[in-house]
């Protein structure tokens, strides 16, 4: 396969776009990849890059996203940060990737049995890790039930993972009101901001 040019990238609207990642995880969950030629795509790509996709994602070394949507090299803008939150800078990231660069859909993508999720549900410290942390707090506390203080911690998997899902829902939250350059395209059609949660038992993609 090769790599997307500006003429492939314009034609990919935001559903599209959405569809083709979806495809990708599909082909990831019956492990039959695109065929690709790794370095034909580092020669086409020497001269730009044209992705189509912004992926906001875990540091989880079980969760990359060029693989389980099964991309190549300028297929996705790539953004890693344990808990997958946004501040200015990956906002910044995301404006140049979505309003320069070209992509057409922004993906928070959350996992299952998230370590990050599982330290603000225990209220971990541990240096800068504490800092980071409390970025997800407000997930932990937007989550209800259980009421239960011994059973909103991280031995409880099921609350971990609700945390973990209110938190892609409370992060493309923070996109639209921190940022009105993708606020603007959102609302003009040019991209969509959308969420979804990776099972690390099954390797599959929700969307929501």
């Amino acid at each position: 396969m090769k790599a997307h040019t500006l003429e492939t990238q314009s034609a990919i609207t935001p559903d599209a776009a959405i569809n083709l990642l979806k495809e990708g995880n599909a082909r990831f969950m019956a492990s039959q990849g695109v065929d690709r030629d790794l370095q034909e795509q580092v020669t086409d790509t020497s001269t730009g890059q044209y992705p189509f996709a912004t992926i906001l994602h875990c540091i989880d070394s079980r969760v990359s996203a060029e693989l389980v949507f099964d991309q190549g090299i300028g297929d996705v803008f790539s953004i890693r940060i344990a808990g997958n939150f946004v501040n200015e800078d990956i906002l910044g990231s995301m404006e140049f990737a979505s309003k320069l660069a070209g992509t057409k859909v922004v993906v928070v993508l959350g996992h299952t049995a998230c370590g990050a999720v599982k330290g603000a549900c225990d209220d971990a410290k541990l240096g800068n890790l504490t800092t980071l942390i409390s970025k997800l707090k407000p997930a932990v506390a937007a989550v209800d039930a259980p009421s239960d203080p011994n059973e909103r911690t991280s031995k409880n998997i099921d609350f971990v993972n609700s945390v973990a899902e209110k938190n892609v829902y409370m992060t493309m939250d923070n996109i639209r009101s921190q940022s009105t350059v993708l606020k603007e395209m959102e609302d003009n059609g040019e991209i969509k901001i959308v969420g979804a949660m990776y099972d690390i038992k099954d390797g599959s993609v929700t969307f929501y």
